[in-house]
């Protein structure tokens, strides 16, 4: 089923506003506005979509839009988000993404295909335990990789979740 699946490329840059949010900037014409609130960030765009983003354990993260659909993004490093409908986000504003971009036109793509795929469902039993192991090991539900202690990437991070 993973063969069937065809990858997007999408970047996008990020903008921290004074207000502590964040105004993300996507290649395709999306513009979205993110606000974090403990370990869930809030979103919507600017067409009309909303949600939620919620780092489930390392490299994991759980999107739910407010029509209650569900979307799984795999962190893959270099500011790359390898989402469960096959698009692939990369982050342009960090050093980390900007390399993503380079090492993935050298490589010819490679480099983006090494990005496993996220699942595609998950039991709430599974995310739970998700959550647990990330509270047991003290990376406060994502890590580096999709931490938001600083939104303009001070933190070390190269997004914040996808």
């Amino acid at each position: 089923m993973a063969g069937d699946r065809r990858e997007v490329r999408v970047t996008y840059t990020d903008e921290l506003l004074a207000d502590g949010t964040v105004h993300r900037s996507y290649s395709d014409g999306r513009q979205e506005w993110r606000a974090k609130s403990g370990p869930v960030v809030s979103w919507r765009d600017n067409r009309g979509a909303a949600g939620t983003d919620e780092a489930l354990g390392r490299r994991l993260v759980k999107r739910v839009r407010a029509d209650g659909s569900t979307l799984y993004g795999r962190d893959g490093g270099y500011g790359r988000t390898l989402w469960s409908d096959g698009v692939l986000t990369v982050n342009q504003t960090s050093f980390g993404g900007r390399m993503g971009a380079v090492l993935g036109a050298v490589a010819g793509g490679a480099l983006l295909t090494a990005v496993a795929m996220p699942p595609l469902t998950m039991s709430s039993e599974e995310e739970e335990e998700l959550r647990r192991q990330a509270a047991d090991s003290g990376s406060g539900g994502g890590g580096g990789e999709a931490g938001y202690s600083g939104w303009d990437g001070s933190d070390g991070s190269d997004d914040d979740f996808g």
